[in-house]
């Protein structure tokens, strides 16, 4: 899997979207919320609640990530991406969510590859 080496390809799409004018501000200010939610010393969810309290930031980055990029649209995205365009056809955040969750503790981490497979 090739996801950390198009990491920044990633950032590049993400960069250029909240740059484009074609895009809306709404979108825009969402994921500027959910980054200074992950910044924020306090959460709604205190992290020393087990796992919820871990992820939450995650979770809440994802879903302002996904708005972000299915209404930006297609046209959209494909001015901004720099990678191979083979990788656009199911952009759905899933190799950015592998990528994240590197950053995760190890305990997070397995635990959700356990949930993972309970699906």
């Amino acid at each position: 899997m090739s996801t950390l080496k198009d990491l920044p390809n990633f950032l590049r799409l993400l960069g250029g979207l909240l740059t484009d004018r074609r895009v809306t501000y709404t979108d825009k200010l969402l994921v500027g919320g959910a980054i200074a939610y992950i910044l924020m010393p306090m959460d709604f969810i205190p992290d020393y609640i087990p796992f919820l309290g871990e992820v939450d930031d995650l979770f809440v980055l994802v879903l302002a990530l996904q708005r972000l990029i299915a209404n930006a649209g297609r046209t959209v995205i494909q001015d901004h991406w720099m990678g191979d365009p083979a990788q656009l056809k199911d952009l759905n955040l899933e190799q950015i969510l592998v990528a994240a969750a590197f950053f995760l503790p190890r305990r997070v981490r397995r635990r959700l590859r356990t949930l993972g497979r309970d699906f």
